[in-house]
């Protein structure tokens, strides 16, 4: 198979590839593309925060008629944070984990030749290449883009004329995020199908990576829920095109009564969170997953707990279906339903504390190797834990109320799913690249990388907390008009020159990460010493993977230091000794 494939032409092989691995990388280029802007993006209203009546020629440069004299309008400064959080959430992390490394890891590590469908898996990226650009197309528009925050709440993004980004910006917002759903919902049928059916001779559910039981959980979350967030679009579209009323109900606009009835904006609050909750995981589970190969791999320890770990994967994909509502405290639910709301939330902190002891214990007396992808495994386990001790705050509904819709909520939520998420990235980049390109990454613009971005990260959000408990709301666009907030103006100052810090150390990855696709030293086959069925494969690309049969798995994945062996790994291809047990 892998020797007489047609000859590629340069479209089919770099353009409308079906091959796994190309399109792994498309989505890691293209993710790597939105998340400039989306970097670009925080930097500008990190400026406006900072200093709220300063001028800056860079806001000049870029916002055009959307600031006077180099001072940000309140209205694009909206838009900005809103279409920020969108390409984060949605074209960053989602594309940059699910997208290219479950493009790229499933096929390899479960011993198959490709994805269950290939046409389907290019379909998948060019819809998800669609919607990025129709994103980005939106920040042209005259009116600005979407202006509502990443969450869209009507009655704010249900009535075109509300606000200059309820306009076409808003229409561009929803058209982007239906297609991009469905491209999820594509790629996730497609991971799950290739999981449950290609698996080599040998590759038990209970001998898989623990990489591949998380792409394979949260592809199952992905088809749960994002169904639902794709009808409460279509039901907004409806209600901003065609004049029906799911989310509006006696609306007063400059004092002319519109004729909506019977709607209720709660009803888009519910549809939203239960995509918005379980798209945490979305995000969150692959980069652990990832986080688990890298840490057992670079200890030299087999991981503590295999099955363990697997349980907390899935219950941490049950719970997190069952706690959307914990973000609606404040919208006048009935307190017992809060309640329910608030046990499922703390829940949650079970499986998730299960998976951090199983990491601390891996690394116990490990013959650690601080490489850039393991000390990203580590900094995603230290935001993954200060994070999520600020959920278990957020998480009682008597507590919430108080933090709110204040930077407390920011802090958290970007610690425990955007920076840990961002750190999982990271380090997949530069664990797998020499899978991908054929070639290493620098180690020490990795060290660099890492030590200045996990400063910046910790100098951003930290304060954040503390604002946040001061009760400074998020997402004004100044603070200067309530005296109250004095006090924490310095602080949002030493906030914005953390941001800047950790936007500068990206520049040092890109250029690491661009200079070594072409100049880079050229791989070995297996760099890391690893166990899993990619590393058997030749650092040269072929269709199909493997040049000759498929291997046949004998072992686990986590062979690592087991007695009785010269090495101090063992790969899943190699069979057992007379007498040996499998572990």
């Amino acid at each position: 198979m892998s020797d007489h494939h047609h000859k590629e032409t340069f479209i089919t092989k770099y353009v409308f590839s079906t091959d796994h691995k190309m399109i792994s990388k498309q989505y890691l280029v293209t993710g790597i593309f939105m998340g400039i802007i989306g970097v670009f993006m925080s930097m500008l209203f990190r400026l406006q925060i900072a200093w709220p009546e300063h001028s800056f020629s860079i806001i000049e440069a870029f916002l055009g008629r959307h600031q006077d004299g180099g001072v940000m309008s309140p209205d694009i400064y909206l838009a900005i944070v809103t279409i920020h959080g969108t390409i984060m959430v949605f074209f960053v992390l989602t594309a940059g984990l699910s997208g290219t490394f479950s493009n790229l890891l499933i096929p390899l590590q479960i011993g198959a030749r490709d994805m269950a469908s290939g046409f389907l898996n290019m379909v998948s990226y060019w819809l998800f290449f669609l919607s990025s650009v129709i994103m980005v197309i939106s920040l042209f528009v005259e009116a600005g883009p979407a202006s509502a925050g990443w969450t869209i709440y009507p009655p704010l993004s249900a009535l075109p004329q509300a606000i200059p980004g309820s306009g076409m910006g808003m229409t561009l917002w929803l058209v982007s995020m239906a297609i991009f759903i469905a491209s999820s919902l594509l790629g996730a049928l497609n991971y799950i199908v290739t999981v449950l059916n290609l698996r080599t001779v040998g590759m038990k559910m209970t001998r898989l990576p623990l990489t591949i039981w998380a792409f394979f959980v949260t592809a199952i979350i992905g088809v749960v829920s994002f169904p639902v967030l794709l009808s409460a679009a279509l039901l907004l579209i409806f209600d901003r095109s065609f004049g029906t009323s799911f989310f509006l109900s006696d609306i007063f606009i400059q004092g002319e009564v519109l004729h909506y009835q019977g709607g209720s904006p709660v009803l888009f609050e519910h549809l939203f969170w239960f995509l918005g909750h379980p798209e945490v995981y979305i995000v969150l589970l692959p980069a652990l997953g990832i986080t688990s190969e890298i840490i057992s791999t670079n200890s030299r320890k087999p991981i503590f707990g295999y099955r363990a770990m697997i349980g907390s994967i899935i219950a941490i994909a049950f719970l997190s279906t069952i706690v959307w509502g914990h973000h609606m405290f404040v919208s006048g639910m009935n307190p017992f339903l809060g309640s329910v709301f608030t046990f499922t939330t703390l829940l949650i902190a079970i499986p998730s504390a299960v998976k951090a002891f199983n990491y601390i214990t891996t690394l116990w007396k490990g013959n650690l190797q601080m490489n850039p992808a393991m000390l990203f495994s580590i900094g995603l386990v230290s935001t993954f834990i200060s994070g999520g001790l600020t959920g278990l705050v957020l998480g009682d509904s008597a507590l919430d109320i108080n933090v709110h819709d204040t930077y407390f909520v920011v802090a958290h939520f970007h610690l425990v799913m955007g920076v840990s998420a961002i750190y999982g990235m990271f380090a997949g980049v530069y664990h797998w690249f020499p899978k991908m390109y054929g070639r290493m990454m620098n180690k020490t613009l990795g060290y660099w990388h890492f030590w200045i971005t996990a400063v910046a990260a910790y100098g951003v959000f930290f304060p954040m907390h503390f604002i946040g408990l001061a009760g400074l709301p998020r997402r004004y666009y100044a603070n200067t008009a309530f005296p109250l907030f004095d006090d924490v103006a310095d602080v949002n100052i030493v906030i914005t020159m953390f941001a800047l810090l950790g936007g500068a150390a990206q520049i040092i990855f890109l250029a690491n990460f661009f200079i070594s696709i072409y100049k880079g030293k050229k791989a070995e086959q297996n760099p890391w010493k690893s166990n899993t069925l990619e590393w058997t494969t030749p650092v040269e690309h072929v269709h199909g993977n493997w040049p000759g049969e498929i291997p046949t798995v004998h072992r686990w994945a986590y062979d690592y230091s087991k007695p009785g062996h010269d090495d101090d790994f063992v790969s899943q291809i190699t069979p057992l000794k007379e007498g040996e047990e499998e572990s």
